[in-house]
């Protein structure tokens, strides 16, 4: 069950529970092996980087964010499933969603917010973790000294929506740690006509 977190200018919830191990673990093969993933270049400070990471786009419309456009790819049967699971749980609807595939704990997410165009003005996004536990980041974007980590577990569901993505940042930083792979699922509607 979704249990919210106390932020200032957030609505952000999360299920440590929301697949049971064995769910988590089967819903995880699966994507490895069915998804098309890729580690494109992204527009970072003017330059062209690779991203420290795998991913792929998946549902009804393109994405563009950071200079890079990502072309949907069709859904298969184990997104959808995790769509309805994801839909149900949150209430909200969507039509796309992005895959990470984490390698290690070299590879990570820099800060940003999910604040383009074609997602509205108050974005609901499903994040699904898969794989190994990673500490996640929260920081506001005016008030610094407001910050906030949370452990996404194996199986776990965060949802963030309404003002959100306005007033908060997210990241998922690099680790030391030896750490084994880990796959996120970030759901999304994107607006077409935007």
């Amino acid at each position: 069950m979704l249990e919210a977190l106390e932020l200032p200018q957030s609505s952000i919830s999360y299920d440590p529970d929301f697949l049971s191990s064995e769910g988590a673990d089967h819903y995880l093969q699966c994507l490895k092996r069915e998804c098309k993933w890729n580690q494109d270049k992204i527009k970072l400070f003017g330059k062209m980087l690779l991203q420290p990471r795998l991913s792929a786009w998946y549902g009804e419309a393109d994405y563009s964010y950071s200079g890079l456009t990502m072309l949907a790819q069709p859904w298969s049967a184990t997104l959808m499933e995790l769509k309805m699971l994801a839909e149900m749980s949150t209430g909200a609807a969507y039509n796309s969603v992005l895959l990470n595939l984490y390698r290690g704990g070299q590879d990570s997410m820099g800060w940003h917010s999910d604040d383009e165009k074609e997602l509205g003005p108050e974005p609901s996004i499903a994040s699904i973790s898969l794989g190994e536990p990673r500490v996640f980041h929260f920081r506001h974007r005016k008030d610094k000294n407001l910050k906030h980590k949370i452990l996404l577990e194996h199986g776990s569901l965060l949802f963030m929506s309404g003002s959100t993505q306005t007033y908060w940042h997210h990241q998922l930083p690099k680790t030391r740690k030896n750490i084994g792979e880990r796959i996120n699922l970030t759901f999304r509607f994107i607006y077409r006509a935007i």
